[in-house]
């Protein structure tokens, strides 16, 4: 899997490494994005970039006359076999996109509602955890169950002293309430990110060594 990056016309943080944080974000829009024409009937791939890109240079087959769902099993097996995605991950996007994207007319709020609250969602996350995420990757578990309470901290806590992180707290709550995403679900998406950006190279430490 060392050409996986550059499937996607993205440089490799380093040379032949592959199943890194922009893959993984990369396959999980392309299973979003499948589901969602599995879903609402979509057969134009222009509107699924991601997917299109996906289908096009992996060749993938469509399955039955209908766009979707060779592309989202072809997807889901990736994101098992490189990540150890679990099925009860994808029965939540499922359900997710079942219950919003019914017609063609949902798909775009839905993908800017999913948006919005992923991004939200990592950017509050990582203040609020802060020196906890430079805590070594073989803490793992310990790692799991601090993202775990930051979650539920998220949706449970209502006496955040700073405004801007109540905004944002109030936005996500919001989202989720349309999204319908478990607590379960939220932790397993940010705590994967998580560990793959602690992956990540560093180039100012790396500038740093060279000196």
């Amino acid at each position: 899997m060392g050409f996986f990056s550059k499937l996607f016309g993205k440089k490799s943080a380093e040379e032949g490494r592959a199943g890194g944080m922009e893959d993984y974000m990369t396959l999980i829009r392309v299973y979003f994005q499948a589901a969602i024409a599995e879903s609402a009937g979509i057969t134009n791939l222009a509107m699924l970039p991601d997917l299109r890109l996906f289908k096009t240079t992996l060749r993938v087959p469509t399955v039955n006359n209908k766009l979707g769902v060779g592309e989202k099993r072809h997807c889901r097996k990736m994101l098992k076999d490189i990540y150890g995605t679990e099925d009860d991950f994808f029965k939540e996007i499922d359900q997710s996109i079942r219950k919003n994207c019914r017609k063609i007319q949902d798909v775009q709020t839905y993908m800017v509602q999913f948006q919005n609250f992923s991004q939200d969602m990592m950017m509050l996350t990582g203040n609020l955890m802060k020196f906890k995420l430079r805590m070594p990757s073989f803490f793992k578990k310990t790692l799991y169950k601090m993202t775990e309470k930051t979650v539920y901290d998220i949706f449970d806590k209502n006496d955040f002293s700073d405004p801007g992180v109540l905004k944002t707290v109030a936005g996500i709550r919001a989202y989720d309430k349309r999204l319908g995403f478990s607590r379960k679900w939220i932790t397993d998406f940010v705590f994967g990110v998580v560990m793959l950006a602690k992956k990540e190279p560093r180039p100012d430490g790396d500038a740093e060594q060279k000196k």
